[in-house]
């Protein structure tokens, strides 16, 4: 459960992310909305294309298909973050004020993760022309187009919900262990794992991606007692996380 002693540990991490944004237990509904959500991000997260990236069987060239095609998610991140800052307007909501603040200051923190992402696709062979150049597939880039919706038509939560929960936490799940097992492929003669290349997903790894528990405290702040905001919210966060395993098993197909 969220209350447990995982709770504390994320607590104490915000403290140490220096974040002024408490993360409180979960009232029923917001508890209720978390774990029917960890079905989804589990699919994501322990999908076969990160496990084999985990212990060293993924071949190459889908290694560098992943990379090249996830590439435009990781690019837009802070546009879409972006838009949902442009609806934090209404600073007589609950939340809003918050979610406004924690938006200004992570859109920062994304920007430096495209840096990182490029150096560790090109320690696995691919340049920055491929990366800005790359049309993913269309199942791929699928994730892209739902995450520009949301966040241009949809409410507040439902952006936060879409892109920096779903996305955000089964992303910290699937880099955790691909940190751990990268090494598996540090004697292949294409590829080049170093301090600069291990960046990104050193990142995520260490820290565990608060981001989507401090993206949940927003979305509680912003729809208590609202339900028709907790189901919308609740959608945009599984769509996400459909599209996102969408995206893997087109990617995975061609192992």
């Amino acid at each position: 459960m969220f209350e447990s002693n995982s709770y504390r540990i994320i607590a104490m991490s915000a403290l140490l992310e220096g974040t002024d944004l408490k993360i409180t237990p979960h009232s029923p509904w917001a508890q209720q909305f978390w774990d029917e959500l960890i079905p989804a991000k589990d699919r994501v997260g322990q999908h076969p294309l990160f496990q084999d990236m985990a212990n060293g069987r993924l071949n190459l060239k889908c290694f560098r298909s992943a990379l090249l095609n996830f590439y435009p998610l990781v690019a837009h991140f802070p546009s879409y973050m972006a838009l949902a800052l442009s609806k934090a307007t209404d600073f007589t909501e609950a939340g809003v004020t918050e979610t406004r603040n924690w938006l200004i200051q992570n859109i920062k923190v994304e920007e430096r993760h495209l840096n990182w992402y490029r150096d560790w696709a090109g320690g696995f062979g691919l340049t920055v022309e491929e990366l800005d150049r790359v049309r993913p597939p269309v199942a791929m880039d699928a994730v892209n187009h739902f995450l520009w919706n949301i966040n241009t038509k949809g409410s507040l939560a439902e952006c936060l919900a879409a892109t920096n929960l779903a996305i955000e936490w089964a992303t910290g799940d699937w880099s955790i262990q691909v940190y751990k097992g990268i090494n598996a492929y540090i004697d292949h003669p294409e590829v080049s794992i170093n301090k600069r290349s291990l960046a990104w997903l050193r990142a995520h790894a260490h820290y565990d991606d608060i981001h989507p528990y401090e993206a949940m405290e927003l979305i509680k702040r912003l729809g208590e007692g609202k339900p028709e905001i907790q189901e919308k919210a609740f959608q945009a966060a599984q769509d996400g996380l459909a599209y996102y395993e969408l995206a893997l098993d087109e990617c995975y197909k061609h192992q």
